[in-house]
């Protein structure tokens, strides 16, 4: 049976998808707004704290852990290197990236701050709903990675 284009099976599922996106994209947003006080977007403090995580870090490894294109960490480790918040260093074959002084510097000052603005938006949510909330998340991502499994209707 069809509801406005919709199967019922899906239609809940679709909407939650289009809520999913919303709150992301609004998420996005509040974080970028946020981070302008620190000359920062939300995908070079991704970058940063990826660094402050794996360094060094190769520039190969460096994009397994973003959520940009290959070409986009190219562009934004160049732009943080002009910023001198990252170096890059050559060993044989392999560019290696840190952070500066004045990058790691930067990174804990911003990382805690960000932590807290980004938990005060589940604040309406009880601890309880949180655990549920990331464990159902956890298991959508995990059913999603599943490469050899086509959506329904698509041969």
């Amino acid at each position: 049976m069809r509801n406005n284009g919709f199967t019922e099976e899906n239609q809940l599922s679709l909407l939650i998808w289009l809520r999913l996106v919303r709150v992301y994209e609004n998420s996005n947003d509040l974080s970028n707004e946020f981070l302008k006080q620190f000359d920062l977007s939300v995908n070079q403090f991704d970058t940063l704290v990826q660094i402050l995580i794996h360094q060094p870090v190769s520039q190969m490894e460096i994009a397994e852990h973003l959520t940009i294109t290959k070409g986009g960490v190219s562009h934004m480790l160049g732009r943080l290197e002009k910023e001198e918040l990252i170096e890059r260093k050559q060993d044989w074959k392999v560019k290696y990236i840190t952070l500066t002084e004045k990058g790691q510097t930067l990174i804990e000052k911003v990382l805690p701050l960000q932590s807290d603005f980004q938990a005060s938006l589940f604040d309406p949510l009880t601890d309880e709903e949180k655990k549920v909330f990331y464990n159902m998340l956890k298991k959508i991502h995990r059913h999603s990675q599943d490469v050899n499994r086509l959506p329904r209707g698509v041969q």
